[in-house]
C-alpha cells in the first residue's frame, strides 16, 4: 500500500476534505499529471500499460480464462469490430485475426464470424493440439452455431456441428453449450440470430453440456439440464429456467468445472459450481451458496473462486479443495469480486475490479498463497458509456511465460487491447 493510500485509510481528516483530495487525485492528477497519479496509487511513475491495437476500429480478446498468446508469443489473438456502443445483432459480424507482436503490432485479419458477444467474443482461442499455428472460434452457418479450426494463414482446417466453448489440454475433446439459450437468459454471453430450440422448456433433457471429439467430430450429451434440475432441487428453482455457463477444464484435464444457473424472478439468478469428469461421470456439486462468481483452477484438485462463504455467508475468494476443504485467500486485501487467474508457475494470482465510484478499474497481482497485493494500473472505464452487456471488463490474462498480461480496456476512449509488462514484479 502506498503512502497516499495509507494516509487515506488512516486519516482523521473531515469527510469533505478527504473527498476533495480524492476527487482532485482521480480527476485532475489523472488527467494532467499521470506520472504523479501513478506514483500516488502504485508507488511508481512507470506506465506499464502499452497498446497492442489501435483505432479507428475496436479490438478485444474476450474472456479471462484463456491466453491470447501463441506458444512462441509472437502472435496475439484479437477480434476487430466496427462499433462499440451496442450489443451485436444477428447480422453484425466481427473479424477474427492475430496481432504480430514482432512486426509493430500489425493486425492480420483471418476471417469473419456472426457468432460473438462483447464478453467472450467468438470464444477465440489457441488449439491445444498446436498452440503455435492453430486457432479456434465459433460462427453461425446455415442457421446453426458451429465451431471452426483454422491456421494462422486463415485457411479453414475443420468445422464442427456445435460451437466450441472449452478444450481439454490434450486438444482431443471440446465442450459445447447452447448459446441461443444464453442470449435469452444471460445477455452478453450468448449469440444473436438463432432461437433456442428449447425456449419453452425450463430444463430440457436434450440440452446441457456436449462433449465433442475433435478428431472424430462426434458429439455426446454428457450432462443434461434435466439432470441438474433434479439434483437436490431448491425452492428458488420453481418456475426458473436452467442453463450452463463458464466451463473450464482443470490444469491437467482430469475434471471440468461449470456453472449450473437458474433464473429467479424477472431478472435474478442463482448458481451452483459443479464438477465432473470429461465424460460426465462423477458429477458433483462443489459449492452451493447461491452467490458464486469468477474462478480458476490451481491444478487438478483445487479451485479459487469468488463466492459466499458457506460458514458465514460473506463473500471472499475461497480456496476450495476437491476434498471438501475451504480456505479464504486475501481476506484483508481482496474485498470485491474480480477475474482471477493463477500465473503459469502458480506463484501469483492476477485479478481486477469493476469500476469504483470514480469509474476506475484496478489491475493487480496478488502473491499466492500469502495474499500480498501489488496494484499495477488504474484505468478509466465510464459506466455511463460501457455497462451491462457492452461493458469492457479488463479480463486480464497471462502470457505463457508469465511475464506479461493482456487486457481489454476503454481508458483511451475506444475498446482496445493492451500488454502489461510485469516481469520485474513476478521475478
Amino acid at each position: 500500500m502506498t503512502l497516499y493510500k495509507s494516509f487515506l485509510a488512516s486519516s482523521q481528516l473531515p469527510w469533505r476534505v478527504r473527498n476533495a483530495l480524492e476527487t482532485w487525485t482521480e480527476k485532475k492528477a489523472n488527467d494532467h499529471f499521470p506520472g504523479l497519479y501513478r506514483f500516488l496509487h502504485l508507488g511508481n511513475i512507470r506506465d506499464r500499460v502499452l497498446p497492442l491495437t489501435g483505432g479507428p476500429r475496436h479490438h478485444f480478446f474476450g474472456y479471462y480464462d484463456k491466453t491470447p498468446w501463441n506458444s512462441s508469443q509472437s502472435l496475439v489473438l484479437a477480434q476487430e469490430a466496427g462499433f462499440n456502443d451496442r450489443a451485436p445483432k444477428a447480422d453484425d459480424r466481427v473479424t477474427v485475426g492475430v496481432v504480430h507482436t514482432h512486426d509493430n503490432n500489425l493486425f492480420q485479419p483471418l476471417a469473419e464470424t456472426a457468432a460473438w458477444n462483447w464478453q467472450q467474443g467468438a470464444l477465440l482461442q489457441w488449439h491445444p493440439a498446436d498452440p503455435e499455428k492453430l486457432l479456434i472460434h465459433n460462427d453461425r452457418r446455415n442457421d446453426q452455431h458451429v465451431g471452426i479450426v483454422r491456421d494462422t494463414s486463415g485457411a479453414e482446417i475443420a468445422v464442427y456441428d456445435r460451437p466450441l466453448y472449452a478444450v481439454l489440454p490434450d486438444g482431443k475433446t471440446a465442450f459445447s453449450i447452447n448459446f441461443s439459450r444464453l442470449a435469452v437468459h444471460r445477455p452478453g454471453y450468448g449469440y444473436a440470430g438463432l432461437r433456442d430450440p428449447f425456449e419453452n422448456d425450463p430444463n430440457p433433457a436434450q440440452d446441457g453440456i456436449w462433449a465433442i471429439g475433435l478428431n472424430s467430430g462426434e458429439s455426446q450429451l454428457i450432462v443434461s439440464l434435466d439432470r441438474l434440475a433434479a439434483l437436490n432441487p431448491k425452492p428458488s428453482m420453481q418456475g426458473g429456467f436452467h442453463y450452463i455457463n463458464h466451463i473450464q477444464p482443470s490444469r491437467g484435464g482430469l475434471w471440468i468445472a461449470f456453472f449450473h444457473i437458474w433464473t429467479t424472478g424477472s431478472k435474478g439468478w442463482e448458481v451452483r459450481l459443479y464438477l465432473c469428469r470429461p465424460d460426465g461421470s462423477q458429477l458433483r456439486c462443489l459449492l452451493d451458496t447461491g452467490q458464486i462468481s469468477h474462478y480458476d483452477w490451481l491444478g487438478d484438485d483445487a479451485i479459487l473462486v469468488w463466492a459466499a462463504d458457506p460458514a458465514t455467508g460473506k463473500p471472499h475468494f475461497l480456496h476450495l479443495g476437491l476434498d471438501g476443504g475451504i480456505g479464504i485467500f486475501g481476506e484483508d486485501t481482496l474485498t470485491e469480486d474480480g477475474h482471477c487467474t493463477f500465473s503459469p508457475n502458480r506463484q501469483w494470482v492476477l485479478n481486477d475490479t469493476y469500476p469504483d465510484r470514480f469509474d476506475k478499474r484496478t489491475l493487480m497481482l496478488v502473491k499466492w498463497p500469502e495474499g500480498e497485493r501489488i496494484d499495477i494500473a488504474r484505468l478509466h472505464s465510464p459506466k455511463s458509456k460501457w455497462w451491462g452487456e457492452i461493458r469492457c471488463d479488463l479480463h486480464p490474462r497471462w502470457s505463457r511465460d508469465g511475464n506479461k498480461i493482456c487486457i481489454d480496456s476503454v481508458h483511451e476512449g475506444s475498446r482496445q487491447m493492451y500488454a502489461v509488462d510485469v516481469g520485474d514484479l513476478v521475478a
